[in-house]
């Protein structure tokens, strides 16, 4: 069962909804804009016959018109588009099934399978919220972003990632669905700001060739509930 702790306040805002049911609508031409820098290492490529580990970071920024906190969009989703010439071998890994991760956290229930950590930032209304976030190993074609907020409320609860061969770049393509709980919060709109994740695992991803530009492509896609979806493409260097 996920974790969920609620201040009287907090409560007292959740059982107004029931009454007044609040609007994040956003002007028409209000429009999100995201930055991505991602982070490879190492940067030379590894072949089909012996792929090279690789560690990944990925910074995320979110940006919208309009006064800070105020109508702030929900991100729903997130795709991101692997290149051709990585590998993802969360297969040969240890991992973590989402019930498990709805019992505790990654820490108690599935400490092999943690591949990464990072932090965020968010607008929760008009005051900040820092999340916290658990990357873990779901398999051959799945992984979770734990996350942990303490504000508005205590909520802690896994994103399902789902990783599928293929994608813009012929690479894999990860979903990454934010479930229900973690985009209102007792009442209260999440809205992010950035998002920092790191992996630290070795032979969870990996290399197997580099193009001849010298350039890894990548694409994030981010969708929000009242603004267009933000698209971020752009290349990573690389050698043979």
């Amino acid at each position: 069962m996920r974790r969920i702790a609620v201040s009287a306040v907090a409560l007292t805002a959740t059982m107004s909804i029931a009454a007044v049911a609040p609007s994040y609508a956003q002007t028409p031409d209000a429009k999100t804009t995201i930055t991505v820098k991602p982070s490879v290492s190492p940067t030379k490529a590894g072949t089909k016959a012996k792929p090279r580990s690789v560690n990944l970071g990925i910074n995320i920024n979110w940006k919208t018109a309009g006064p800070d906190g105020s109508d702030k969009p929900i991100v729903q989703k997130l795709v991101i588009d692997f290149p051709k010439g990585s590998l993802y071998l969360g297969g040969k890994y240890p991992s973590c099934t989402e019930a498990k991760l709805n019992q505790g956290l990654p820490k108690e229930v599935c400490p092999k399978a943690i591949v990464g950590k990072g932090t965020g930032l968010a607008w929760a209304d008009t005051a900040k919220t820092k999340p916290k976030f658990t990357l873990v190993n779901g398999g051959a074609s799945k992984m979770f972003l734990y996350t942990e907020l303490t504000n508005p409320a205590v909520v802690n609860s896994p994103v399902p990632g789902v990783v599928k061969k293929g994608g813009k770049y012929g690479g894999y393509r990860l979903t990454l669905t934010v479930p229900q709980e973690l985009q209102v919060v007792a009442g209260t709109p999440i809205s992010l700001i950035s998002a920092n994740v790191k992996t630290n695992a070795k032979n969870w991803l990996a290399t197997t060739s580099c193009p001849k530009n010298g350039k890894w492509p990548y694409q994030v896609i981010s969708s929000q509930d009242s603004t267009a979806d933000a698209v971020f493409a752009s290349t990573v260097k690389c050698t043979s």
